[in-house]
């Protein structure tokens, strides 16, 4: 494994000269176990005479992944845009007939989400056309999925965005007991809370949102989609609202 590994990272660099005799004969047929010790030979010297090679052979290897990355999670948001932006079952906070619309992937025990709560909430409110779509992606373990299921419950008591921000500004730990605490707090019938909780529904949401995000090559928390732009990881307001503003701009 480490041969072959090695091996397609020097070739992909350009750096391991391959006799035309070698390739003639690679072509016609696999290469007796002579041939191949007399190949790992060779590329064994050539690092040793060149081991910078392997971290610039890495370097290619890894931002040609992130290239194809990136034309897949394009690709993602143009096939799958209804799904992004218009799920039924996405709340949506902010202005629901806003002319851009802000997607958020999103966890509650994330410390840089709930750090940037109060500002992607202010920056939505200030701007007044922003539609901020909520996507629900606890992926910090059991305890963030019980917060989802919580918050995605309280949509039938019409308290998903007060329970949110509630949730987001919990400090210490979240469990089933802070999280039905905190649903009290807000005014929450927990009973009816709970019993919401288990709605096969919720399991399907959670569920598409985890393919979506990793479609979209999201694969931590926070996560960003605004117009044909995704920004993983936190950022600050100066950022987002260029985002916002640029998303805004015609398209020509």
């Amino acid at each position: 494994m480490l041969f072959r590994t090695l091996t397609a990272a020097l070739l992909l660099a350009g750096s391991l000269v391959v006799l035309p005799s070698a390739s003639r004969a690679q072509e016609d047929q696999p290469l007796t176990a002579k041939q191949q010790d007399a190949v790992k030979k060779m590329i064994h010297d050539y690092i040793m005479e060149n081991p910078s090679v392997i971290a610039d052979a890495i370097e290619a290897l890894r931002q040609k992944e992130e290239l194809a990355a990136e034309i897949s999670a394009r690709k993602a948001i143009t096939d799958r845009k209804n799904e992004i932006l218009n799920d039924p079952e996405s709340p949506v906070l902010g202005n629901a007939k806003g002319d851009v619309t802000v997607v958020e992937f999103f966890d509650y025990r994330c410390p840089y989400c709930k750090t940037m709560m109060d500002m992607v909430m202010d920056t939505v409110k200030s701007d007044g056309k922003v539609r901020l779509v909520m996507k629900e992606l606890p992926i910090l373990g059991p305890d963030s999925v019980t917060a989802s299921r919580a918050a995605l419950a309280a949509r039938n008591q019409k308290k998903y965005e007060e329970f949110h921000r509630a949730l987001m500004k919990l400090k210490g730990p979240i469990n089933d007991a802070t999280v039905m605490k905190t649903a009290a707090e807000v005014g929450l019938n927990v009973e009816r809370l709970k019993k919401d909780m288990d709605d096969e529904g919720i399991d399907t949401i959670l569920k598409n949102n985890i393919q979506l995000a990793h479609a979209l090559n999201i694969s931590g928390t926070p996560g960003f989609i605004i117009g044909d732009q995704i920004a993983p990881g936190a950022m600050n307001q100066q950022a987002l609202k260029q985002m916002i503003d640029q998303a805004r701009k015609p398209k020509t």
